[in-house]
């Protein structure tokens, strides 16, 4: 079974399309060179911000042997598995092993909304059927179904279910977690807005967003506050936290692509349904990330704690 530690900044990248809604492998490869020079731990592909539900099976294919060509062993390629039906979620899973990814994202099943016992048995036939390590997706306020202790007592029978993507919004889930399975299920904030709070309370990591647009910072963040550097953390985390709220919005892909574009990399190209900001709306979310880019702080030489 492929090993690497789940912990440090992992970007959930978004997928860059070009203006005839193609893959726009240049300017992708441009943000994950970026996030590879900040410090990045892992890149996960294919999640909400990558609108994963409007990629095709070959345009999953072409990101995850792409991505894993550019990282070059870096670090590990993580592919995120949002699936209907068990069957199309284990033929996901072994899809993403031959691609070459070294582990998963797994969201509960997608649109049914399962029982706690359709829930465990979901991920379990998942977790039966890849040798690749995996981390739930715990995310019941966008997708309506909670992981709950109980579940994951039963989950973590399972060698490869390692890790949680802990998104409930509750800080004290992460004490919970930690008093309930140590360091058996490690934990990653899934939530901008509370990451720093939830690597002080022994969170091993962040799936971030607004990492796609401002990658040094949100590493530098993580690197201090594991240093127990917490009055530098939380300074440059009081100027990042109006762009983080951009992530907790319906349009996030559309609100973290246009910061993209504010930091050179990315463009603002969605796929439809998805259409770039209008109006009032865009007008607002560009005051955030002007003021944000404006005062961008100093940081420290966070590479070398």
């Amino acid at each position: 079974m492929p090993q690497f530690e789940w912990k440090g900044v992992m970007p959930a990248v978004t997928t860059k399309f070009t203006k005839n809604d193609t893959l726009d492998l240049e300017m992708f490869s441009t943000n994950i060179k970026a996030q590879l020079d900040a410090g990045v731990s892992a890149i996960i592909l294919g999640g909400t911000l990558g609108e994963a539900s409007t990629l095709t099976a070959e345009e999953k294919k072409t990101l995850v042997e792409h991505t894993v060509d550019l990282v070059n062993g870096k670090v590990p390629v993580i592919l995120n598995i949002a699936e209907q039906s068990t069957k199309d979620a284990v033929a996901a899973a072994e899809n993403a092993q031959r691609f070459g990814a070294s582990g998963l994202m797994m969201l509960p099943p997608m649109r049914y909304k399962a029982t706690d016992y359709e829930t465990v048995a979901y991920f379990r036939t998942v977790a039966q059927n890849t040798d690749l390590p995996i981390m739930i997706y715990n995310n019941p306020v966008d997708y309506k179904i909670e992981v709950t202790l109980e579940m994951f007592e039963e989950l973590l029978k399972h060698e490869n279910i390692q890790a949680v993507k802990e998104s409930t919004r509750d800080l004290t889930n992460v004490t919970r977690i930690k008093n309930a399975f140590g360091d058996r299920l490690k934990i990653l904030c899934g939530v901008d807005t509370i990451a720093l709070e939830s690597i002080v309370m022994g969170a091993e990591g962040w799936v971030a967003g607004l990492v796609c647009a401002f990658p040094q910072e949100t590493v530098a963040i993580y690197k201090l506050a594991l240093a127990g550097r917490i009055e530098e953390a939380r300074q440059i985390f009081r100027w990042f936290l109006p762009l983080l709220e951009l992530d907790i919005n319906p349009q996030l892909v559309q609100n973290i692509k246009l910061a993209e574009v504010a930091t050179g990399l990315g463009t603002e190209y969605v796929r439809p349904p998805r259409l770039p900001l209008q109006g009032e709306e865009r007008e607002r979310v560009l005051q955030i990330i002007e003021e944000g880019v404006r005062s961008r702080p100093e940081l420290p030489d966070y590479k070398n704690i």
